[in-house]
């Protein structure tokens, strides 16, 4: 067996339910059967769909900062409420609730990693 490291800007960790680890496609919210970690780098809002509100109902999601800054927007729970944001730098991370709408915008180019289960993972566009 050849053993190598990984390009994790490259690919996605996929961890199976059976125990299995393995890099493959990162696919944003194609149901894999387990949990995927992914990571990236990001220069612009377009990056990471700013314009877009993203939910993942089987799962809560890790959005990790590792180097740079960004923030993290909830959409409201009531519609008279505001959006709530989480500011994250280098080396924090936030836990976005099971079933919670989100969104990021970047403060400047950032590498970020997220954890979760896909598993009917929704994309909305936002009207601002």
């Amino acid at each position: 067996m050849t053993h190598a490291a990984l390009d994790m800007f490259a690919r996605a960790i996929h961890f199976h339910q059976d125990g299995l680890a393995r890099d493959e496609e990162l696919r944003m919210t194609e149901d894999l059967g387990g949990w995927q970690l992914a990571t990236f780098h990001v220069e612009t809002d377009a990056d990471v769909h700013a314009d877009h509100w993203e939910m993942h109902p089987a799962a809560e999601e890790a959005v990790c900062c590792l180097t740079g800054a960004m923030r993290i927007y909830l959409r409201p729970e009531r519609p008279d409420a505001d959006e709530d944001m989480v500011r994250l730098t280098s080396g924090t991370c936030f836990i976005v609730p099971r079933g919670r709408w989100h969104r990021i915008e970047l403060d400047e180019p950032t590498d970020l990693m997220s954890v979760t289960l896909r598993q009917g993972s929704l994309l909305e566009h936002r009207v601002p």
